[in-house]
């Protein structure tokens, strides 16, 4: 990190550009409590980069008075992987959206996040695909009724949140646009995190599937129909009214009247194995309060790290190098 900056505040991270997303857009809400963040983590302009694929979530390098690449579809994790193995000093933050990262992108993402690249994915999820009007998603229910499945999807959604610790990715957790004290935190953490942070958010596409995260979003149901997790507590939701405990490896919704806080489930973040925060993961309305928070917070060394190590030991064993002499060394031959 650099020091002796001058004091920057979310304004100076505002580009000139006008914003181009729908009015009632959550990606507003996105865009503000990063522009937030982003002055507290001692980073400066030009060392912060942004870069995203193809879609709405990806006009969001234009917006930030950073560096950014705006570049093709899915493949933003490629780039921002090249980036970061050749500028490790770099702050680095890929902007998806579901249908960009989990569809034509889905390879690179979970590449990605296995190496364990030092930089940040933040998913906007809005369950459908909004820059092209309308059509349905990798994360869209069975049954969705869209302009390209007009008798409803047969595809069974991917749960972003579950692909991304299969992938055995360090940082995993998940916000939603219009909890911004919630996001905020979630954002700085992921900031912080060394290696790849993923943060899934709940975002609403007001003209194409509005309503979709109503049940994660409104101020009035949210308390019953989420659980914010924190490292070390048990599952409580419902303003302390009802818990989670297991039942073998099933979770169990409990009144609290009834059941001692003791025999409820304890959220562990830091556990080496993904395997309580898959089945977090697998706790999904209307059957279970939906978890937000950090679901794994675990350390394991970065890629770029590993590979600058093993540059150095074989400039160490055989010298700087010279690609023309690495061409005309071994077998070689001349074809005439």
């Amino acid at each position: 990190m650099a020091t002796d900056l001058p004091v920057l505040k979310a304004t100076d991270f505002a580009s000139d550009q006008d914003i181009r997303w729908c009015p009632g857009c959550g990606d507003y809400s996105i865009l503000a409590q990063m522009k937030k963040i982003l002055p507290t983590l001692g980073v400066p302009r030009e060392q912060t980069v942004f870069i995203s694929g193809i879609g709405c979530s990806s006009r969001f390098p234009y917006y930030m008075n950073t560096y950014g690449i705006h570049s093709i579809h899915g493949r933003a994790p490629a780039f921002a992987t090249g980036l970061k193995c050749t500028r490790p000093d770099l702050s680095v933050w890929v902007i998806t959206g579901d249908g960009d990262s989990l569809s034509i992108g889905g390879n690179h993402f979970l590449h990605l996040m296995r190496r364990n690249v030092d930089l940040n994915i933040i998913l906007f999820n809005n369950s459908i695909y909004g820059l092209t009007k309308g059509q349905y998603s990798p994360t869209s229910p069975m049954g969705k009724i869209t302009k390209s499945t007009p008798m409803g999807s047969l595809d069974f959604p991917l749960n972003p949140i579950s692909v991304a610790l299969a992938a055995e990715a360090t940082f995993v957790a998940r916000s939603v646009d219009s909890n911004i004290q919630h996001l905020g935190e979630m954002l700085t953490r992921a900031a912080a995190h060394k290696g790849t942070s993923f943060v899934e958010v709940y975002q609403n596409c007001n003209v194409f599937n509005d309503g979709v995260w109503d049940y994660a979003k409104e101020k009035a149901v949210r308390g019953q129909n989420t659980i914010e997790l924190e490292h070390g507590k048990p599952l409580v939701f419902d303003d302390g009214k009802q818990g989670v405990r297991l039942i073998g490896f099933q979770p169990e919704i409990v009144s609290l009247d009834k059941t001692a806080t003791d025999d409820l489930l304890f959220h562990d973040e830091k556990a080496e194995s993904p395997a309580l925060a898959y089945l977090l993961s697998r706790m999904r309305y209307p059957a279970f309060p939906e978890p937000i928070g950090v679901f794994r917070c675990v350390e394991r060394e970065s890629y770029e790290t590993q590979m600058a190590d093993q540059i150095d030991l074989a400039q160490k064993k055989k010298g700087i190098g010279d690609l023309n002499s690495l061409f005309n060394s071994g077998d070689t031959w001349t074809v005439v």
